[in-house]
């Protein structure tokens, strides 16, 4: 708290010494600050990236409790309420929002540039494939919240021995229930944590990049950063099957039913057993991410909001 203090002092003195802005934009996890910005800053559009609830958070991950969560829907509501403009990452999430779903914007988390120039040179798919196709290789990255749905990540793996290799990057709460599904004999390597410079060189090497497979309300209300980010690297993707990633990802991807791992080692299989078919999957997943999940791309519908309201303020 005396950091976050400082911080805000900090704040306050270059707000004072600076021309007022136009537009504000508080980011990621802006509960508390979106309200300081709104104080220094009362002629500006408040703009608040709300990606993640904090009550949603809390019951999505199962812990704190009910008076937990209700204590942290009050401090998410009251930051909705601050704010002129609400950013969200799915039409799902505006449903979420009460009163505040008027000023809503849907902006797809996207990949940062980063992801684009790490995509190996060939993903179109091979002339002739193969005779015998090498090991399917397979990368899943995260925090192993429920939401991810790692342990059915576990459970395809125990079926795909000899069949794909696996890196699991990340830890978390789900992380020891994924390796006892997993099993002791599935090709794989688990790397505890990767730095965000080294993760998309990593995340590139592989053939299939994993989504999210959790069962969680929350879990179908999302599109993780990872997917996005696959698809950037050049990878093929496979997510869970809901309403929100098909509508925004269309033939882009490949899904299965969320909590199911023998879903998901089938799709893995056939991706494994037809070196075609993978190139066509990897060929789409990049050219999708480099027309519509480009930074640029995706900050379009923010910017044309902020622009009509600019032009109409007095």
């Amino acid at each position: 708290m005396r950091q976050l203090v400082r911080q805000w002092l900090k704040l306050r003195r270059r707000a004072k010494a600076m021309e007022q802005p136009d537009v504000v934009v508080v980011g990621y996890l802006g509960q508390f600050d979106v309200h300081l910005a709104r104080r220094l800053f009362p002629k500006a559009t408040i703009v608040l990236d709300y990606m993640v609830s904090m009550g949603g958070t809390v019951r999505d991950r199962g812990v704190g409790g009910r008076a937990v969560a209700a204590v942290l829907d009050v401090i998410d509501a009251a930051a909705l309420r601050a704010a002129d403009v609400v950013v969200v990452d799915t039409p799902e999430h505006i449903d979420t929002l009460g009163a505040a779903a008027a000023k809503a914007v849907v902006v797809p988390v996207g990949a940062p540039d980063a992801w684009f120039t790490h995509r190996e040179p060939a993903v179109a798919p091979p002339a002739v494939p193969p005779v015998v196709p090498a090991p399917l290789r397979v990368v899943f990255f995260g925090l192993y919240t429920p939401l991810q749905g790692a342990p059915t990540v576990g459970a395809a793996m125990a079926r795909l021995a000899g069949t794909a290799s696996f890196t699991m990057i990340g830890d978390g709460q789900d992380r020891a229930a994924t390796e006892a599904a997993a099993g002791p004999d599935v090709d794989l390597e688990w790397i505890d944590w990767l730095d965000e410079e080294a993760l998309p060189g990593v995340v590139a090497a592989h053939d299939v990049c994993l989504g999210i497979f959790g069962t969680t309300a929350k879990a179908g209300r999302v599109i993780p950063n990872k997917v996005f980010q696959g698809m950037a690297a050049g990878c093929a993707v496979v997510t869970s099957d809901t309403e929100c990633q098909r509508r925004m990802l269309g033939d882009a991807v490949d899904y299965v039913e969320p909590g199911n791992g023998a879903a998901l080692a089938r799709a893995l299989e056939t991706l494994a057993q037809d070196c075609e078919l993978l190139g066509r999957r990897r060929t789409a997943a990049a050219l999708a991410a480099a027309q519509s999940f480009t930074p640029a791309a995706v900050v379009e519908p923010l910017l044309s909001l902020l622009e009509a309201r600019l032009c109409t303020s007095p």
